[in-house]
C-alpha cells in the first residue's frame, strides 16, 4: 500500500487528493508542526534526510518532490487517468505545467511569504515581488481562457499541482486580478475527491 508521510497544512494535501481521485489505497503517517517554529518536525529527517514533506513511500521506494511523486503516482497507478496519453498533442503541456507548479509558480509566492516576515526591512523588495506575481499567476489566468482545466476538458495531475501554488497565491495576494483561478478553485474545492483528501489530512488554511 502506498504511504504518503503528510505534514499538516503543507503541501502534501495535493498528494492525498491525488489518490482520492484515483481512488487508490493508501495509509497516511501524519506529523504536525512545531507549535513555535511551524517548521516540519526531525522525525521526518528518518524518512528522508531532507525532512520535508511530502514523502511518499511505494513499499521499499521512498520518493520526494511534489511533481515527482504525482507523476510517479499517475505513471505507475494510475491506469491511464489524470494525464493525456505520452504520444498525444497535449503530453507535452501537460508535462510542462505539471512541473511548473514548484519550478516558477512557488518563487514569488515564497518570496513574498518570507519577505512579508521583514516588516518594513522587506518592504523594498514588494513591488519586484508584486510584478512577478502578476507575470506568473496573470499568465496561468490566461491559460483558463474559456476553459475549465489547464490541460484538456478534464482534471489532469497538472491541475492538482497548480492547486497549491494558487491557493497560496489567493491566500496571500489575492486573488482578484486573476478571475479564471478564482473560479478554477471553486471547481477543485467542490470535487468529491477533494473534501475527501480534507477529511483524511486535517485541517488545511489553504483549502477555502
Amino acid at each position: 500500500m502506498l504511504k504518503v508521510h503528510h505534514l499538516n497544512n503543507s503541501r502534501s494535501q495535493r498528494v492525498l487528493w491525488l489518490l482520492e481521485e484515483l481512488d487508490l489505497p493508501y495509509e497516511i503517517v501524519p506529523y504536525p508542526r512545531d507549535p513555535e517554529t511551524n517548521l516540519a518536525p526531525k522525525e521526518l529527517e528518518a524518512v528522508h534526510p531532507l525532512g520535508k514533506s511530502p514523502i511518499l513511500q511505494d513499499g521499499a521506494l521512498v520518493i520526494v518532490e511534489s511533481g515527482a511523486i504525482l507523476e510517479y503516482v499517475v505513471r505507475r497507478h494510475g491506469k491511464g487517468r489524470l494525464a493525456p496519453a505520452e504520444l498525444s498533442a497535449d503530453w507535452p503541456r501537460y508535462l510542462q505545467l505539471l512541473h511548473y507548479a514548484e519550478g516558477s509558480a512557488m518563487l514569488p509566492v515564497m518570496l513574498l511569504l518570507y519577505t512579508s516576515r521583514l516588516g518594513e526591512a522587506g518592504a523594498p523588495l514588494r513591488p519586484r515581488i508584486e510584478s512577478e506575481l502578476d507575470r506568473h499567476f496573470g499568465f496561468l489566468d490566461a491559460q483558463l481562457a474559456g476553459a475549465d482545466w489547464f490541460v484538456g476538458k478534464e482534471l489532469s495531475a497538472a491541475d492538482v499541482n497548480l492547486s497549491f501554488p494558487i491557493q497560496a497565491a489567493k491566500l496571500m495576494y489575492g486573488l482578484g486580478k486573476f478571475p479564471n483561478l478564482a473560479r478554477f478553485l471553486d471547481r477543485v474545492h467542490a470535487r468529491p475527491a477533494y473534501k475527501r483528501a480534507i477529511e483524511r489530512g486535517g485541517p488545511y488554511a489553504f483549502g477555502s
